[in-house]
């Protein structure tokens, strides 16, 4: 059993890790995109590359999941799962095809319906290649994650994305190619990364069935629409974004700005989420391994409330450090050459604390998924994720006529808190832990209200006649403060998780000898 669980623990470090790496690679763009392409063709980026991600989930009709099931369930009853193989990446290229034909015909009309010009159909057709690409992909990278090659799952993937920055910075910095090279790239990434999967296609028998495909429909297709809702949580921003109307755009950051100039800049401040998402992410990987091991434990609920403590606690005080250093990060001219973003973006950076703290109620719900999986009730993951894509498409549709970028992002904070509700709700009906929300909610919402005034704060110290650097450490200060709140409550839960931690296994570990 224990080696079993060493096996666990090794591969879910491999897929954490290339998936942080990815991640991380990627986030070079980010500064490269923002110096040397205007903020309108980062609108046109950011509005394609939003229903790429929307549109990979309908591409892949849920076959991934399916896939894993059947195939897994085949080796069980030791079958020949080469068949299921060969009918999911049979269907998937035939469906994959058509669908990439008919975005590339229809490429100026689909252009429109997503906001932008039908001069840009180029970037949909683009965007077609990628997806089309990408479909390719989910089969093979299954077939890895099944017979366990996280090894060469974690190569495949780091790889590509290294293709895809080297091309990107050739392409725009030596050819110049500008935004026909940010998608080239991508392609150039995509394709890479299926070269290195060839291998996997031995596996391929020339066998189509379907009923193996009617019975991979039956459990994919339900992920489909679930899937589609919980992306909307954070990119149905950009696709209303974009729909602003030309007089509101004017009146909220003047003359000169269209639609697209407030997606490029909203989408590129935006990106800086990564540091907190970083932190969900990481923790996903460990969390669910790690509460289902545990489950059964006399101890679990009280060990399950202290980790909710600890990486809640840690989650707002990154998100108040975040939002408070960022900005100067931004503001740096670094060499007296770069800039991470240049000055025209930073009308954005007031977007921050919003996005930042809504990575903290993604950790909340992280954590209270634990009660839903261990209970079996996954059924309500479903009504979890289609509260917070309402909330968030309604208070985006309210918020973004009348305060832009703002509006987006509190947009989004409204929806991750919806979907933070909901998982409480349901997770404690059926798996109760008596949490320490009111400590919580204080440090939570101490952390919001000094994020969202901040930078008043520093106006009405300036105001005051306090010069800007003085008023500057003031507000470090309080920063700082603020900090020590929360690292004296995460030492507390951090000694409590100790205590606990080392009389269970000492218990354990003197009945051994």
């Amino acid at each position: 059993m224990f080696s079993k669980l060493k096996l666990l623990a090794k591969d879910t470090v491999i897929y954490g890790s290339s998936t942080i790496l990815a991640r991380s690679l990627n986030y070079i763009l980010v500064p490269l995109y923002a110096n040397k392409l205007s903020t309108f063709d980062n609108g046109i980026q950011a509005v394609i590359y939003a229903n790429i991600a929307l549109a990979n989930v309908i591409f892949a009709y849920g076959l991934e999941t399916s896939y894993l099931k059947v195939a897994s369930d085949a080796i069980k009853r030791n079958e020949d799962e080469r068949r299921y193989f060969s009918t999911a990446l049979v269907s998937l290229l035939v469906t994959s095809t058509v669908f990439a034909l008919l975005i590339a015909l229809f490429a100026g009309p689909i252009a429109t319906m997503l906001g932008l010009a039908a001069r840009d159909g180029i970037f949909v057709r683009y965007a077609a290649l990628i997806l089309w690409i990408d479909t390719m992909l989910v089969v093979p990278f299954a077939e890895l994650r099944l017979k366990r090659k996280a090894v060469q799952f974690a190569l495949a993937r780091i790889v590509g994305v290294v293709a895809v920055v080297a091309s990107a910075f050739v392409l725009i910095l030596s050819l110049n190619a500008g935004l026909h090279g940010v998608f080239i790239a991508q392609a150039f990434g995509s394709a890479v990364s299926l070269l290195m999967l060839l291998p996997v296609l031995r596996s391929l028998k020339p066998v189509f069935s379907s009923g193996i495909l009617k019975e991979m429909l039956r459990i994919g297709l339900p992920y489909v629409p679930t899937g589609i809702a919980g992306l909307l949580i954070h990119l149905i921003d950009r696709n209303l974004l974009v729909r602003i109307p030309q007089s509101d755009v004017t009146r909220l950051y003047g003359h000169g700005f269209q639609a697209e100039d407030v997606v490029g800049i909203y989408g590129r401040v935006a990106a800086f989420g990564v540091v907190l998402q970083l932190v969900v992410q990481v923790f996903r990987f460990a969390w669910q391994p790690f509460f289902l091991q545990h489950a059964d434990d006399p101890e679990a609920k009280r060990l399950f409330r202290q980790v909710l403590n600890l990486s809640v606690i840690a989650s707002i005080v990154l998100a108040v450090a975040a939002t408070v250093f960022v900005p100067d990060i931004v503001h740096y001219h670094y060499g007296g050459r770069l800039y991470l973003l240049p000055p025209n973006y930073w009308i954005g950076l007031s977007i921050l604390p919003w996005i930042f703290f809504s990575y903290v109620f993604d950790m909340i719900s992280t954590n209270l998924s634990a009660g839903l999986l261990i209970t079996g009730n996954t059924k309500y993951l479903p009504i979890v994720t289609f509260a917070g894509a309402a909330v968030t498409t309604v208070s985006c549709w309210l918020l973004i006529p009348v305060s832009g970028m703002d509006g987006a992002a509190i947009a989004i904070l409204a929806g991750t808190m919806v979907m933070s509700l909901f998982m409480i709700y349901y997770s404690l009906r059926v798996y109760p832990v008596r949490y320490d929300w009111g400590r919580l909610a204080l440090l939570l919402g101490a952390g919001l209200l000094f994020a969202g005034y901040q930078g008043d704060v520093l106006l009405w110290l300036e105001g005051f006649g306090f010069p800007g650097s003085l008023a500057l450490v003031v507000k470090l200060f309080i920063v700082l403060c603020y900090l020590g709140l929360g690292v004296l409550i995460f030492r507390s839960e951090a000694m409590s998780v100790a205590r606990m931690v080392r009389a269970r296994f000492g218990s354990s570990g003197g009945g051994r000898s």
